[in-house]
């Protein structure tokens, strides 16, 4: 992990329910003991893993699935695909999606208004 996916992984700690001022609610075993993820540049909670992690698909697809992920056409960041075919992450997908039908709309503006070439 690097600085900057550490800092938001940080970020990430404070939306886990087991996190308390802190400390880690699941490793209290009568005195507190500090949060792993808050400490250390690896992924050691299994928790933080399986159900904070997903909230940040960026940072999911960078740290968990390596293998798996493909860079965004459009922003240059990382995803993970729903299918072999995809270009764009879900934020540009939607961008993408609507620059091409405004492109092919005025497309068919233009052919249809026009006087082009016959067609045979």
């Amino acid at each position: 992990m690097n600085y900057q996916q550490y800092r938001t992984a940080r970020r990430l700690v404070h939306s886990c329910c087991n996190y308390d001022c802190g400390n880690c609610l699941l490793l209290d075993d009568g005195e507190e003991c500090v949060c792993p993820q808050s400490i250390t540049y690896s992924l050691v909670c299994r928790w933080f893993r399986a159900a904070v992690l997903p909230l940040d698909a960026g940072l999911c697809a960078a740290l968990l699935h390596r293998a798996d992920r493909k860079k965004c056409v459009l922003c240059g960041g990382y995803y993970l695909p729903k299918s072999n075919r995809a270009k764009y992450c879900p934020e540009c997908a939607v961008a993408a999606r609507r620059k091409k039908e405004a492109e092919r709309q005025r497309k068919r503006y233009y052919d249809s208004t026009h006087l082009g070439p016959k067609k045979s």
